[in-house]
């Protein structure tokens, strides 16, 4: 199931205002700390579920384009999580002991360079509440690209918010993945015990929201399994291919034949 050489998808830029939202985060749970200075400049407890953010990135697209600013000397905890999904760190100190360390400018910046440079960047995701990104949702917009945001309900601008084609509140991104929309049979509850199970199901929920309907297209879910997993292979988990995979977990899944090709959905 590849796609055709003629028929190119665009790619996704995905840049993180990272301090913003694990300081957003931190001020949620109790307010002060992380404003506080003294609080600010230690080592970071990690808050951020970051492969959470990729995985929804991925459901609009390939991503061409994975970058986090921040002050890293004090995000070192974040190292697995980082490097796991393949996050290419920037790093901005800070001019000044109380000042910010200008990731907004920098990250709009960035993005103006790229959309200018990579003609296949069909979609930017900024994760920040800041109303500093504002300017740049225009000037994206006017490119003829998608702008989605991704940001904490108590910390965005919702002028921000809604400068956005779509705009994500992180608290309900976590709920929407930790809760399935469709309840597994007993069966199926021990198919999902399977890795191979449990990422076929993570894909179709993830295009599923990404695109408003339950139904979807083998070849999507295909694809987007390899954006969540490159190296995912189906003979490795006992498969002969993917079609013969996906008959195999008939319990999890209902197929449409209505229509060319065949969609599918969770059951």
């Amino acid at each position: 199931m590849r796609q055709r050489a003629s028929e190119p998808q665009a790619s996704v830029a995905l840049y993180w205002d990272f301090e913003n939202l694990h300081a957003s985060l931190c001020e949620a749970r109790q307010e002060g700390a992380y404003s506080k200075q003294d609080n600010r400049f230690r080592v970071q407890e990690p808050l951020i579920d970051i492969q959470a953010v990729v995985e929804l990135a991925a459901s609009f697209g390939p991503i061409a384009i994975n970058r986090a600013y921040c002050n890293w000397q004090y995000f070192s905890r974040y190292r697995d999580a980082l490097l796991q999904c393949a996050v290419e760190l920037i790093q901005l100190f800070p001019p000044g002991g109380s000042a910010k360390n200008g990731a907004d400018i920098s990250l709009c910046l960035d993005a103006m360079e790229d959309m200018a440079r990579f003609g296949h960047i069909g979609t930017v995701i900024i994760v920040g509440g800041d109303s500093d990104f504002m300017p740049v949702s225009q000037k994206v917009k006017a490119a003829g690209r998608t702008l989605i945001g991704i940001g904490t309900r108590k910390s965005t601008n919702r002028h921000w918010a809604k400068s956005c084609h779509a705009f994500h509140y992180y608290e309900a991104l976590l709920d929407n993945l930790q809760a399935p929309e469709h309840a597994l049979t007993p069966s199926a509850e021990l198919l999902a015990d399977d890795a191979a199970a449990g990422l076929l199901t993570r894909a179709v929920r993830l295009l599923a929201q990404a695109q408003g309907d339950a139904w979807v297209s083998p070849q999507a879910v295909w694809q987007m399994i390899l954006r969540l997993d490159s190296t995912f292979d189906p003979k490795e988990h006992g498969h002969a291919n993917f079609p013969a995979m996906l008959s195999a977990f008939g319990a999890l899944l209902e197929v449409s034949e209505d229509g060319q090709p065949p969609l599918l959905r969770l059951r």
